[in-house]
C-alpha cells in the first residue's frame, strides 16, 4: 500500500494494492519509496476525501488522472504529456464525511521507462482534482516508477578493435559483448601488439552521454560513471591485460533511443591510456544496456 496525506484542511489518501516497491529520488534530493509498474500493467487503487469534522467541501466534480510527463530543464515548468488517461470519480456536491472512490486504470501504455538525468526528468503521476468555484482547485500527486524489461538478446556480438598512433603504439582490445543488462559483468582483453611509448597506466571508463532538444537546441551532457584502473605501469609487446568489469555497483539506466523526439541515453567504454608526460590516448566504443527480467 502506499498513501498520502495532504496537510490542510482535507486528506486525501491515495491507496494501491501492495505492490512492490522501489526507491525515487526527487528535485530536493530526498529519496521515497513507490509503486512500480510495467508496461501495460493495470494500475488500481481507491481514493478517500475525508472533511475536517464539521467541516464540508462543496465542489464541482472529483477526478483522478494518469499522466506521463517529460520536463526538459531548459524548458522547465513545460512538461510533455505522451500519456494522459482521466476518470471522472464524483459529479459536483456536497462532500461531508469521509468518502472512497475505487479507481482503474487497464492496460496502460506506459512505453517509457522513468527517468531522472542531468537536463530531463521522466515521470508518471496519478493527480487527484477536486474542482471548486471561487477558490482553488485541491490537488494531490502521487508519483510511480516504470520500469520494461527486456528479455536476453538473440544477437550479441562481440567487439574487437585494432588502434594505435603510427610507429608508437598499436593495440587490439576485445569486449566479449555489445550488449549488457544492468547487473552485468564487461570480460574483455587488452593486446599490446607494438609498444613505443612509455605507457603509465590504463584505464576503463564507463560514459553516460545525455542529449535533449534537437536542432540548435541539443544539449549534450557526458557523466563519467565509474573509472576502473586496468593496468599500473609500462606494458610490453606482446603483453595481455584482462578486463572484468561488473556494472551493479553503478548507478546505470537501459539506453534510451530518441524518447518521445524529446532525449536519449546513450553509454560508451572509454580506454584511457596515460604516457609518462601525462598525455592521455582513448579510444570511445558505445555499448546498449538493457533491463533483464530479474528471477527471484
Amino acid at each position: 500500500m502506499f498513501q498520502v496525506e495532504k496537510k490542510s484542511s482535507h486528506k486525501f489518501i491515495l491507496i494501491n494494492p501492495k505492490h512492490f516497491q522501489v526507491p525515487l529520488k526527487r528535485e530536493n534530493g530526498q529519496t521515497t519509496m513507490v509503486p512500480l509498474f510495467q508496461n501495460k500493467e493495470n494500475i488500481v487503487g481507491e481514493v478517500s476525501i475525508e472533511p475536517t469534522q464539521g467541516k464540508k467541501v462543496e465542489h464541482n466534480g472529483v477526478k483522478i488522472e494518469l499522466l506521463g510527463q517529460i520536463e526538459l530543464y531548459f524548458d522547465r515548468g513545460n512538461f510533455y504529456d505522451f500519456t494522459s488517461l482521466v476518470r471522472e470519480l464524483e459529479v459536483p456536491g456536497e462532500i461531508y464525511e469521509r468518502k472512497t472512490y475505487p479507481f482503474e486504470f487497464s492496460s496502460v501504455e506506459m512505453p517509457y521507462e522513468t527517468y531522472n538525468g542531468v537536463n530531463v526528468r521522466l515521470r508518471y503521476i496519478l493527480k487527484v482534482t477536486i474542482s471548486r468555484n471561487y477558490v482553488s482547485n485541491i490537488v494531490e500527486y502521487q508519483d510511480f516508477v516504470v520500469y520494461n524489461y527486456t528479455p536476453l538478446p538473440s544477437i550479441n556480438n562481440s567487439i574487437k578493435m585494432e588502434v594505435g598512433i603510427e610507429d608508437c603504439l598499436h593495440i587490439e582490445f576485445e569486449y566479449n559483448k555489445s550488449k549488457y543488462h544492468l547487473k552485468d559483468v564487461i570480460i574483455g582483453k587488452i593486446y599490446f601488439l607494438l609498444v613505443r611509448i612509455k605507457i603509465k597506466n590504463m584505464e576503463l571508463e564507463i560514459r553516460r552521454r545525455e542529449s535533449t532538444g534537437s536542432g540548435p537546441n541539443t544539449y549534450v551532457e557526458t557523466e563519467t560513471l565509474a573509472k576502473f584502473e586496468l593496468m599500473d605501469g609500462a606494458p610490453v609487446r606482446g603483453e595481455s591485460i584482462p578486463i572484468r568489469l561488473f556494472l551493479s555497483p553503478y548507478e546505470l539506466t537501459p539506453t534510451y533511443r530518441n524518447i518521445n523526439n524529446k532525449f536519449s541515453v546513450k553509454y560508451y567504454l572509454n580506454l584511457v591510456l596515460v604516457d609518462e608526460e601525462d598525455r592521455r590516448y582513448f579510444k570511445q566504443q558505445e555499448i546498449t544496456v538493457y533491463r533483464l527480467q530479474e528471477t527471484s
